[in-house]
């Protein structure tokens, strides 16, 4: 019977963290860049774009194509970035706590 107390509190202690992991993603932000920082993404823990930055020389009639494909590559580096991030922080919020075998963040 203490071993079912003792896993109980255990889960709800995961819990709590996993909530507290949660704000701090959402309040995250990460920046992605490409073609040498001419194009510059920022988004927020939750996913959306928050800022967008294009430097003036890419706003030509003939730079279209180019400049699309400089805000996808930013926006993958700042969700790969993003990723990473909140990765790390639901890993910190388990903190000691051991999964069950094949189960994973």
């Amino acid at each position: 019977m203490k071993d079912i107390m003792g896993l109980m509190k255990q889960a709800k202690k995961m819990q709590e963290n996993m909530e507290r992991a949660k704000e701090q993603v959402a309040a995250l932000t990460a920046s992605g860049k490409s073609g040498g920082g001419l194009v510059t993404i920022t988004l927020s823990g939750n996913g959306n774009m928050s800022e967008i930055k294009i430097d003036p020389s890419l706003l030509t009639p003939d730079d279209g194509e180019m400049l699309e494909d400089l805000i996808v590559a930013a926006f993958h580096d700042a969700k790969v970035k993003m990723d990473e991030a909140s990765q790390a922080a639901m890993k910190d919020a388990m903190g000691d706590i051991q999964l069950p075998p094949g189960m994973s963040l």
